[in-house]
């Protein structure tokens, strides 16, 4: 589906909080934002669009680009039996200059 045809009143309130579950808070998220760049976790199911949309309503900033990237679970031991962590998708949403989101605070 292309960028131009997503309607924005497609993403309901719950989904857009849904969507954005948490920020990314490691080493390599924090050096983004000197570009401005925010990092979140999102659901497998989520596209680009949605999430843009979710981004710019729940945080009144304007985004750039979303780039996204599914992680594979790792596969760990312990105590003699082999487990695996779930995957996850994450997002990596570019804002416009002058906008920027602090993640250190809640919602």
């Amino acid at each position: 589906m292309s960028w131009k045809y997503f309607n924005k009143h497609i993403v309901s309130n719950e989904r857009r909080f849904e969507l954005l579950r948490f920020p990314v808070i490691t080493e390599k998220a924090t050096l983004g934002s000197e570009h401005n760049q925010v990092t979140f976790r999102v659901p497998l199911d989520a596209s680009k669009p949605e999430i843009k949309i979710a981004v710019e309503q729940v945080f009144d900033v304007k985004v750039v680009s979303v780039n996204t990237l599914r992680q594979k679970g790792k596969t760990k031991v312990f105590r003699g039996r082999k487990g695996r962590r779930n995957d996850y998708k994450k997002a990596v949403v570019r804002l416009e200059e002058g906008h920027s989101i602090d993640v250190t605070t809640g919602i």
